[in-house]
């Protein structure tokens, strides 16, 4: 008997995105030890001090370092900030809700440069964000919103690259407001990135808010960012390090009708004179993986 799409998803691909050191350059030797701590993909965040998306060397350099090493780029995620140096991330702000047209438009050139590392370096999802932490619904910002995930979405698809927006724990990143917006606007195309950490900190009652941030999304999800806290801030620790319960959220995640959904990693960077080195950190996040994997894989 041949095994069904459910059970194939079992055999889950270990997916980290780079993230957890955001504040470092991407230079090969990082990815040589993210591939020897056990990860077979990553999700390459998108900062120019980090990895800049703008320079065709440098992605023509990370594509043969991800093969060399034997990496998959599973996604990228969109940059929410933007200066024009390539050494640092600035403090501006990127933002498809930006009311204002001139900044909507600077906004939106600076996503597809990101997006057209595809020609270079091919992925296939996109995650972005509504707007920025703490934003807050208005009609005017929905339209904005609706303009410029319109243009994007076809960009990105002659690339190949499918949008994810991602639920935060902004107003219009709540995953209520992102499935009205979705059905009332019909943007074809659009996918979920659910990210099981801010799911967690929704204003509702603990044992309720996973299945409810999840339940307007499910059918959408084509990716999910794995994280842990304890219910009071985005902390994005391992999971098993906080307080979601693990189990309950592998039954919820399985239900997807994505046959392969692509699960990341995504911790929260230690820097400081007293942070662990790249090594102890990829081998903690390597040991909240094996220990996801388990209990992915005994889930029913």
């Amino acid at each position: 008997m041949r095994p069904s799409a459910r059970e194939i998803n079992g055999i889950m691909q270990r997916l980290l995105s780079t993230y957890i050191f955001v504040s470092r350059k991407l230079a090969p030797e990082l990815l040589e030890q993210i591939a020897r701590a056990g990860f077979q993909g990553v999700e390459i965040f998108c900062s120019r001090g980090h990895f800049d998306y703008t320079a065709k060397t440098e992605m023509q350099a990370m594509a043969s370092a991800l093969a060399r090493h034997g990496l998959t780029l599973s996604s990228m995620h969109a940059p929410v900030s933007r200066d024009m140096s390539s050494t640092r991330e600035g403090g501006t702000p990127l933002s498809i809700c930006e009311v204002e047209r001139v900044r909507r438009i600077e906004a939106m050139d600076e996503l597809k440069r990101a997006i057209d590392v595809a020609e270079e370096l091919p992925f296939p999802r996109m995650v972005f964000h509504m707007g920025v932490s703490r934003e807050t619904a208005d009609p005017r910002k929905r339209d904005a919103a609706f303009s410029s995930l319109e243009h994007l979405i076809l960009h990105a698809r002659h690339v190949g690259v499918t949008i994810c927006v991602e639920n935060t724990t902004s107003q219009m990143g709540d995953p209520a407001y992102l499935r009205a917006f979705v059905d009332e606007t019909r943007l074809t195309g659009l996918r979920f990135n659910f990210d099981i950490g801010h799911a967690h900190l929704a204003e509702l009652p603990e044992q309720e808010r996973l299945e409810k941030s999840f339940a307007p999304l499910r059918e959408l999800v084509s990716s999910v960012h794995l994280h842990d806290n304890h219910g009071g801030k985005d902390e994005h620790l391992p999971p098993f390090d906080g307080t979601i319960d693990w189990p309950a959220a592998i039954r919820l995640l399985k239900t997807t009708p994505e046959a392969n959904l692509p699960l990341v990693l995504e911790l929260k960077e230690k820097t400081g004179p007293e942070a662990p080195a790249v090594a102890e950190q990829l081998t903690a996040a390597r040991k909240s993986m094996d220990r996801f994997q388990k209990a992915w894989t005994s889930a029913n």
